[in-house]
């Protein structure tokens, strides 16, 4: 019979030891990484560090550990291991992308940019202004940080080519409806690139029922290693411009839009995400190991209802607390938000608070996480100072929980 409740402990089995000395709450920062991640970095440096893809039989096992990274990253995402392009990260694969695209369009056209954005999605797309294209930026709410799908519809004209927004917002946590804005943009011609960074450690990402046209996320944050991936779909991947060696063929679509070239035994190391999700489905489900991408669902199910529950404990007491400004929506419902929480004290710098928990070991952070433009847009003059962060995972247990809230409850 399947099984409706994360079994934490068993999840928190699959870890090193040591991730568990603290209460962490940095987890939108990076992940915490499972055992069978590393595993298979160790495998691959130890058994074939070697240029992948000649005859001899320590390449060959190094082209198909790499091959198999691709293909399990694409089995998990519903999609082709050709629309996966896999970069040194986020931030890069976007910038690369913005070079590709840009020969595809003519002076005077626009890309919307929401304020929203972490830079990775910004920063790139405003650079074209440099080559004519016009940028136009899509507000935020100045009270909750959130985007406005009102706003947008006002900034879309017949000359927007592209608009570039972030799934979940790393400073707000809140879930934008991406299938809606998606459909908003299309009806004008224009792409979307969406970065799912804050999103994808906490959902199943489903690019093909949203009709994205390029979506992007960090392995780091998703349990893996530090390396990007860029899902694009592949009509639009063979039209975006090659940017690596002029011999890489227009139609390797997950090569040309990687310059760097891949990074072998990061790659590999992928397959273990893959295994550390099947590890969870067979424990908690009785469904059909060749059908990853139900199984990486299912998984991220209990997941969600899980962070659901942190979340709203989370959230009631930052809301019951004086002096104190949530950034953000103030929901919990998994529908509305990942378990991602930013806030300020009134009279207070940002960065006293994680100080002062750090002898009970508890880890957060605090500053703008690179998302510069949003902070500045709520009102918050320190850009450096920023908020206070507390993110959390699937493995966050109520007892961190419970050391938070008893440690933040005596400052506040």
């Amino acid at each position: 019979m399947d099984c409706g409740i994360l079994d934490l402990d068993f999840v928190r089995a699959q870890f090193p030891d040591k991730c568990w000395e603290i209460a962490f709450f940095e987890n939108a920062g990076g992940s915490f990484v499972p055992n069978t991640v590393i595993e298979r970095m160790a495998q691959y440096m130890t058994d074939n560090q070697v240029q992948p893809g000649s005859t001899y039989p320590m390449a060959q096992l190094a082209e198909n550990r790499i091959m198999s990274g691709y293909q399990l990253m694409a089995d998990m995402m519903g999609v082709a291991a050709d629309e996966v392009v896999i970069g040194a990260s986020t931030s890069m694969n976007i910038y690369v992308l913005s070079k590709a695209l840009r020969p595809l369009w003519k002076e005077g056209d626009q890309v919307i940019v929401s304020l929203q954005n972490h830079e990775a999605n910004s920063g790139p797309w405003r650079r074209l202004s440099d080559t004519g294209i016009e940028i136009l930026d899509w507000p935020v709410n100045p009270d909750t940080g959130e985007l406005e799908s009102e706003m947008l519809e006002n900034l879309l004209t017949d000359r927007t080519r592209l608009v570039s927004f972030p799934h979940t917002s790393n400073i707000t946590g809140g879930i934008n409806d991406v299938a809606t804005i998606t459909r908003q943009a299309h009806d004008t011609g224009a792409m979307v690139c969406v970065d799912g960074v804050a999103y994808a450690p906490h959902r199943a990402l489903e690019v093909k029922k949203w009709d994205v046209d390029f979506y992007v996320f960090s392995f780091y944050k998703l349990f893996g290693p530090h390396i990007g991936c860029l899902y694009g779909k592949k009509e639009q991947l063979l039209k975006a411009h090659g940017q690596y060696h002029y011999f890489i063929g227009e139609d390797e679509t997950s090569k040309k839009l990687n310059p760097a070239g891949p990074c072998h035994e990061t790659i590999a190391s992928l397959a273990g995400i893959a295994d550390y999700f099947n590890i969870l489905a067979n424990h908690h489900f009785h469904s059909p190991a060749n059908d990853l991408n139900n199984r990486v669902k299912k998984v991220f199910r209990l997941f969600s209802e899980h962070e659901e529950k942190l979340a709203k404990e989370f959230l009631e007491f930052l809301l019951s607390k004086h002096g104190v400004r949530l950034i953000g929506r103030p929901k919990w419902q998994k529908s509305e938000r990942a378990p991602t929480f930013s806030f300020v004290v009134e009279g207070r710098k940002s960065a006293e608070i994680p100080k002062l928990l750090v002898s009970q070991d508890i880890g957060l952070g605090h500053g703008n996480f690179y998302a510069t433009r949003l902070i500045e847009a709520v009102g918050i003059t320190d850009l450096e100072d920023g908020v206070i962060r507390v993110s959390m995972a699937h493995y966050t247990s109520h007892n961190d929980l419970e050391r938070l809230i008893s440690g933040l409850d005596a400052i506040l």
